[in-house]
C-alpha cells in the first residue's frame, strides 16, 4: 500500500480490526519514510459471475436454470432430488474454481451434459437435443449412436 503522503511503497500494518458495520476491515498504516499515518479499509471483492451467452450477450449466472434444465432432462426417469443438487453442486464448483469472472454458456452446458450422461443417458440425451439443437432424426440418432460405442 502506497502512502498518501509521500508515495513510499514501503508501509506496515499497525493495527487491524472490522469496520463498524462488519463488511470490511479497518487497518491503521504507518508509513516507513515520513512516519506518517493514514487508514484504509479493505472489503471483498463481490463482482458477480457472468455468462456469456451463445449470441455474445452476458447475464449473470443463475443457478435455476442450470437447475431447470436437468429437471426437465431427468422427468420421471429415476433420478432422486438429491442426484440433481448434487449435479448442481458440482457443476458450480468447477464453474466457480475458474480465475475468469466470465465463463461462456458452452462450458456449463459441457459440464451439465457431462454428469447427466454419468447419472441416465435418456436425460443426457433429452438434455443434448435441446442444447445442441439437434435439427432431425438423423443428428438425434447420430448421438445415441456415440452413447452406444461407449
Amino acid at each position: 500500500m502506497k502512502c498518501p503522503f509521500c508515495n513510499e511503497a514501503d508501509t506496515k500494518v499497525i493495527d487491524s480490526r472490522p469496520a463498524d458495520d462488519n463488511s470490511s476491515i479497518r487497518r491503521r498504516r504507518q508509513c516507513e519514510k515520513c512516519g506518517k499515518r493514514f487508514t484504509t479499509y479493505e472489503k471483498l471483492e463481490t463482482m458477480p459471475l457472468m455468462v456469456i451467452k451463445k449470441d455474445n450477450s452476458r447475464e449473470v449466472y443463475d443457478r435455476s436454470k442450470i437447475e431447470s434444465g436437468i429437471l426437465h432432462s431427468c422427468h420421471k426417469r429415476p433420478v432422486s432430488s438429491q442426484q440433481i443438487d448434487s449435479m448442481v453442486d458440482e457443476i458450480e464448483t468447477q464453474v466457480f474454481n475458474r480465475e475468469e469472472k466470465e465463463v461462456e454458456s458452452t462450458v456449463i452446458g459441457e459440464l451439465v451434459m457431462r454428469k447427466l450422461q454419468d447419472v441416465d443417458e435418456v436425460a443426457y440425451v433429452r438434455f443434448a437435443s435441446v442444447y445442441r439443437e439437434f435439427k432431425d432424426v438423423n443428428t438425434f440418432m447420430e448421438e445415441i449412436g456415440k452413447l452406444l460405442k461407449k
